[in-house]
Formats: structure tokens, C-alpha cells, sequence
């Protein structure tokens, strides 16, 4: 296959293309900073049509994962930032896909996990789960992420009403877990090794997660399975307690102890580093249903074999590449 990632420069754009690779199908990587890579990257602007766009005319699938972090502070120049570069980018993609002559027959969209209600009572699933926004209990700064995951879906759809000849999936991905340098299964477990990972806050809220061998293999399905389309989740079946994610954690990495953080310390180390601890407090109880009922199982349907998978990898990193 030929395959096109937008955005493809980060972590999980980079597990992406490492596997496809691998694989031997052909990836092309668009990159606003491009650099050196074993695939081909190509230079776009994530907002207007160019020389990028004819990447897309004759391929078999586009991985559109292009938008700004959101670990930063959300400041009224951030906010605009995070919510431009992912709407403008979804409307550029679906431009070029409308105007290429051999259109790719799927279009896999990033979205996030993040657009369901912080809750703990029930998991929340692509049929039944409740967007979130108007929860009591959440702090009405955490409304920005849910309006953010909103106006991009909506983006997606729209741009998919004038390319129904390729078929069009909504990624809502809970955090990749990966042993790259860099990404969050990184940033936990330097954590465990220096004895800081005990509990966030109270440790109720529940953490959703996947593996990257299953978040590889799940976009695999997605590109094999054409009666596939719209929102669908990524995210292992089992989402758990922070305090019980973070102490299966330890176990993995042999770590007796972590000490635990309370609300008022995360505040304080969010504004130190320049993020929100939205992105540590809010309960993101996700299941994967329509991955589950199409037929895809988990290698890694459970936290504990997964931290112990990704610790091992972690300290030898000739294991870590995925392949597809």
C-alpha cells in the first residue's frame, strides 16, 4: 500500500510509519519541519493545497494525525492555536482528497478519547457513552478539550460530505503506549524510576490506554475492514483507577514505592511545566465496543502484561519496532 500520514513527525506518527515501513508498503510522512527518516517526508503547511497534495492522488490510505499539542497551557493564544491547527488541517486534507483523481478509499482521522464526560459510574463507548462538557464535577476549563474534539470531528464530517468515495474513520485514541524516548509511557515510568509514581489526586479517576502493538494492529483493521466507518474507539477494554494503573506500573519496573501527588502539587507542577493537569485528573473510562464486535482482539487487553511488555522493551530498545 501506499500511505500518506499528515502529521506524521510525532510519536504516534512515528510508530505508524516505522511498522508500515517495516512492512514494506510505501509511507510518506507530511511534515511542516521535515528531517531525516527511512520514508519519504514531504513538506506541507497543514493549511493550504501545494506540491504535498499530489501524495494523496493514487493512495491507498491517508493517517491524518496533524495538530498542535495540547500540553501547554491553555492560554487564549494556545486555545486558538490548538483548535486552528487541527481544523484547518482536517478541511486541507479533505481538499486534496477531493480534488485528486484516484482519491485514497480511506481516510483515518485523529480525534481523541478526550471528547467523552469525565466520569467514573460507567465506561463510555462510540454508542452509548456521553460527550462530555457540562459535567458538575469537572472544572469548566476542561470544557475547552471537549469543544476542541467536537469542532474537529465536526470538520472531519464535513470535509467527508464531499468525498464519498473514500471511506472515512474517526480515531478516538485513548495514550499510546510505546517505549519511545519521549512519549507518556516515558514520561510514567521516569516517574516510577525516580520514586514519584504513586497516585495523582484522589487516584479515582480512570486511565484509558493502548498498547502500541494494538494501536498498530487496530489501524490495520480499520484499513482491512470497509464496513468500518465513522467514531470508533482506541482503547484497550480495560480501563482502570489511576492509583491501580500507576501501582501495576511500579510492580512492572520493580519499584517498591511511589510517592504520591495531591491535587494542590499537581496545580503547582502544571504551572511549572507549562501544561494543564486536565491531562492527569480527567476520568477517560473508554472502551473499544465496535472494534470488539468487528471481531479485533487484544494482544494486550490488560495493564499489568502491557507495563510488563513495554518496561522490557523500555530497557532494550533493539524491541521495540512494531510490525504491521
Amino acid at each position: 500500500m501506499k500511505v500518506v500520514i499528515p502529521g506524521g513527525s510525532g510519536q504516534v506518527g512515528t510508530i505508524l510509519a516505522r511498522s508500515f515501513h517495516r512492512a514494506g508498503h510505501e509511507v510518506v510522512t507530511l511534515s511542516r519541519k521535515p528531517g531525516h527518516a527511512p520514508w519519504r517526508v514531504v513538506v506541507w503547511d497543514a493549511e493550504t493545497q501545494g506540491a504535498w497534495a499530489a501524495e494523496l492522488d493514487g493512495a491507498d490510505v491517508v493517517i491524518n494525525l496533524a495538530g498542535r499539542s495540547v500540553n501547554c497551557r491553555y492560554t487564549p493564544a494556545n486555545r486558538k492555536l490548538i483548535l486552528e491547527s487541527r481544523i484547518k488541517s482536517t478541511q486541507a486534507v479533505g481538499e486534496a482528497i477531493r480534488r485528486a483523481a484516484r482519491p485514497p478509499r480511506v481516510w483515518l482521522q485523529a480525534s481523541t478519547a478526550t471528547i467523552y464526560a469525565h466520569r467514573y459510574d460507567a465506561p463510555n463507548d462510540e454508542v452509548t457513552g456521553i460527550l462530555g462538557g457540562n459535567e458538575p464535577d469537572a472544572p469548566k476549563s476542561w470544557r475547552f478539550s471537549i469543544e476542541v474534539a467536537t469542532a474537529w470531528e465536526r470538520a472531519a464530517q464535513q470535509a467527508q460530505a464531499l468525498n464519498p468515495n473514500t471511506r472515512q474513520v474517526l480515531l478516538r485514541s485513548a495514550m499510546t503506549m510505546s517505549p519511545d524516548r519521549g512519549g507518556i509511557f516515558d514520561v510514567l515510568l521516569r516517574l516510577v524510576r525516580f520514586g514519584l509514581g504513586g497516585q495523582a489526586g484522589d487516584g479515582r479517576q480512570y486511565v484509558s490506554w493502548i498498547h502500541d502493538k494494538d494501536f498498530v494492529r487496530a489501524i490495520l483493521w480499520l484499513i482491512e475492514h470497509d464496513d468500518l466507518s465513522g467514531p470508533v474507539n482506541l482503547a484497550a477494554p480495560n480501563p482502570l483507577p489511576n492509583a491501580e494503573f500507576m501501582r501495576l506500573l511500579r510492580a512492572a519496573w520493580g519499584m517498591p514505592f511511589g510517592l504520591p501527588a495531591s491535587r494542590w502539587m499537581l496545580e503547582i507542577g502544571a504551572l511549572f511545566m507549562q501544561t494543564e493537569t486536565e491531562l492527569i485528573l480527567k476520568s477517560r473510562r473508554v472502551i473499544p465496543r465496535r472494534l470488539q464486535e468487528s471481531g479485533f482482539t487484544f494482544h494486550f487487553p490488560m495493564w499489568d502484561n502491557a507495563a510488563r511488555d513495554l518496561c522490557a522493551r523500555w530497557r532494550n530498545p533493539t524491541t521495540m519496532p512494531v510490525d504491521v
